[in-house]
């Protein structure tokens, strides 16, 4: 599959997201062509503040493989990840970020912080931005409008 056919079904996840009530951010972690790990935001659901998508997607992929390590794998998410999850995607090794649309109060990619370029880290992850923005960012409107 190819990065934008990922990414539109974490936009799958991140809708359901919404349908919980919670910000409409959705990932997947994917290994060998294979999805390890998918949900959306659980924050709210699990009463849990590390319950980002990414988080949850992580945890999900490290219980199937057995291993907290995700050598190889790549992590799609609709929106630019935040501090905490851009250090989860370092300390599980994750080879490729592929992420929505930049998160302009938030996000510790490219935007607001730039986590994963930091020199000290041991652990370098490759970032595809971009990918299907205008969907996650037309999500994300169109449930703060329905709040407002």
């Amino acid at each position: 599959m190819t990065d934008s056919e990922y990414m539109h079904l974490a936009l799958d996840q991140a809708r359901a997201a919404a349908l919980r009530g919670e910000v409409p951010v959705g990932a997947l972690v994917v290994l060998e062509d294979r999805i390890i790990g998918a949900s959306g935001n659980r924050t709210i659901t699990d009463c849990d503040p590390t319950a980002h998508a990414e988080v949850v997607a992580l945890r999900e992929a490290a219980q199937k493989t057995g291993n907290h390590r995700l050598n190889g794998a790549a992590l799609y998410v609709t929106i630019e990840p935040c501090a905490m999850c851009a250090g989860a995607l370092v300390q599980a090794r994750i080879a490729r970020l592929i992420y929505g649309a930049d998160d302009q109060k938030g996000g510790a990619i490219r935007t607001c912080l730039q986590v994963l370029d930091v020199p000290a880290l041991n652990h370098r992850v490759e970032v595809t931005s971009g990918v299907l923005a205008g969907e996650s960012v037309q999500l994300l409107q169109s449930f703060f409008s329905a709040r407002r």
